[in-house]
């Protein structure tokens, strides 16, 4: 070898990415954020996930180079908004629907957001793609359900409340369980609509039947 080509500097291999099946990249993506709503963020590892999906772990570097891109891409793989679609054609029933629809999955989306807490304050991709996934696309489907709602003449366009909607409907699934240990159902979010968010919005709630006895 001549001091030239010794001093000449050693070429960059990227990884290769093997070539997977949509269906076991979404193993993979399903294992890794169940793992995490179970143990936490911090206790799962690349060797983990790969002997609970029998792979070798040399299988998912050449996938994503590390945890975070690897999180980060599971999170934007479940990305699906649960309230596009909802149009009753009145504002309250709209927000009755969203509000099932949100007590339905808030036990493991709360879960999931709990045990991401410290981890994505330290990395902005994973931050990125939690909202991304789990927040912009609700508040944007919430917000054009209530803009629709001013449009119909339901509620004032300058009624204050309006702003705060979203902050009180993912505030209550996230403090619920702070306040009282219990994840937030379809009844208990249901009924803080109606307790709640419909006066704000000048909006009767519907009347509940009356208690036996």
């Amino acid at each position: 070898m001549t001091s030239q080509a010794a001093d000449e500097p050693e070429a960059v291999v990227a990884p290769r990415r093997s070539k997977l099946t949509p269906e076991r990249e979404q193993e993979f993506f399903d294992a890794v954020l169940e793992q995490i709503r179970e143990h936490g963020y911090d206790a799962v590892t690349m060797e983990g996930v790969a002997a609970s999906t029998r792979c070798s772990k040399s299988t998912l570097y050449r996938q994503w180079r590390t945890k975070p891109q690897f999180v980060a891409a599971a999170l934007r793989s479940s990305g699906r908004c649960r309230f596009a679609g909802v149009d009753t054609g009145s504002l309250a029933e709209d927000l009755r629907r969203v509000a099932l629809a949100a007590g339905q999955w808030s036990g493991r989306d709360t879960r999931l957001l709990q045990a991401l807490g410290h981890a994505i304050t330290l990395d902005p991709e994973l931050k990125r793609a939690l909202r991304e996934t789990l927040v912009e696309p609700e508040i944007a489907a919430l917000r054009e359900i209530l803009r629709r709602g001013v449009e119909r003449g339901e509620v004032r366009a300058d009624n204050p409340a309006l702003e705060f909607v979203p902050a009180q409907l993912f505030g209550v699934l996230r403090i619920r369980p702070v306040l009282e240990g219990e994840y937030a159902d379809p009844d208990y979010v249901v009924r803080f609509l109606e307790a709640a968010v419909l006066p704000a919005l000048g909006l009767g709630s519907r009347p509940r039947p009356p208690s036996p006895g």
